[in-house]
């Protein structure tokens, strides 16, 4: 492996948060490299319209923003490289990171801003639908929903949340819940059941989607297995998962304190870790929010806690 020269501040990610914490660095002069990862640009590049971000009145692209903020770090000169972080070893310090297995980097501050990915049932036309009709956020996307009919897949706090939510956007709501029963807290359990337009379809599985350009219904399964199982089509134009997301942090978890799903924990309302010069940012160490606004909001706090991280030590 080859050792490069070390790096005062490198980032781990781009999106929202990492694109905003290159941002503040550089302005900062600490000279940040910011790693992008498999997906520059992260989820949002994914997301055919954004209409809650500050800034944007009439809307904007997931990947224009991604590509706004890019060049916004870009102009105050960050190192943006093209590059997947395959290892770490914090347990020296400078903290060492391994860029495509092949590079060693020798980081003095660290932002992690690798994201969470949201969990999929794995059907082929969840892929086929991405952007036109199939999301993950339905506070990101409800509003395209107004006064349609939509259905979310999920039993738990999450899923209620979300069905609870576009229940005061959409016409009709189903949940589509697999087991016989919910998994939500009694309180989320009673407003969802307590919603007129809120129908749950227990003991329900999707198997499909179908629509010419765009969703227009899905195919589920209810009994699955059993003697008395029963194929349904339901009308909808809106098909939102709700099974929780994975937090893109395997290679920092041997050193950094995590939850048991595997999000990042931070020290009250800062990005800090469980290591000095660790910070944590965007979504990666956020169960509750998965916000664009939010992220970059943390990836704000990151740099700027690096910046005095640095100071203290001077660096």
């Amino acid at each position: 492996m080859q050792t490069n020269e070390p790096i005062r501040c490198l980032i781990i990610g781009s999106g929202p948060a990492g694109y905003t914490a290159a941002i503040y660095a550089s302005r900062a002069n600490l000279k940040p490299v910011l790693y992008e990862g498999m997906q520059p640009g992260g989820q949002l590049t994914k997301t055919t319209e954004i209409e809650n971000f500050p800034g944007y009145p009439k809307g904007v692209s997931g990947f224009q923003l991604m590509a706004d903020m890019r060049n916004q770090a870009l102009r105050f000169n960050a190192d943006i490289r093209y590059g997947v972080a395959t290892a770490t070893d914090l347990s020296v310090y400078p903290y060492k990171i391994t860029i495509d297995e092949e590079h060693v980097h020798e980081a003095y501050s660290l932002i992690i801003a690798t994201g969470a990915t949201a969990k999929f049932l794995g059907l082929a036309d969840e892929q086929r639908y991405a952007g036109m009709g199939v999301s993950a956020c339905a506070t990101c996307d409800g509003f395209f929903y107004r006064n349609k009919d939509v259905a979310v897949v999920g039993g738990g706090d999450t899923a209620c949340e979300e069905a609870l939510y576009l229940s005061g956007l959409c016409k009709k709501v189903y949940l589509i819940v697999r087991k016989a029963h919910l998994r939500a807290s009694k309180i989320m359990q009673e407003r969802v059941l307590g919603t007129a337009n809120i129908e749950v379809l227990f003991e329900h599985n999707a198997v499909g989607l179908f629509g010419e350009n765009g969703v227009e219904g899905a195919h589920l399964v209810k009994r699955s297995g059993e003697a008395d199982e029963e194929k349904i089509d339901i009308a909808i134009h809106g098909f939102f998962l709700a099974i929780g997301h994975h937090p893109n942090s395997e290679i920092f978890k041997k050193h950094l304190e995590t939850d048991e799903t595997g999000y990042i924990i931070t020290q009250g309302n800062t990005p800090k870790t469980n290591l000095p010069g660790v910070f944590a940012a965007g979504d990666v160490a956020d169960p509750n929010y998965l916000q664009a606004v939010t992220a970059a909001a943390s990836g704000c706090k990151a740099a700027i806690e690096a910046e005095r991280f640095l100071v203290e030590k001077g660096l």
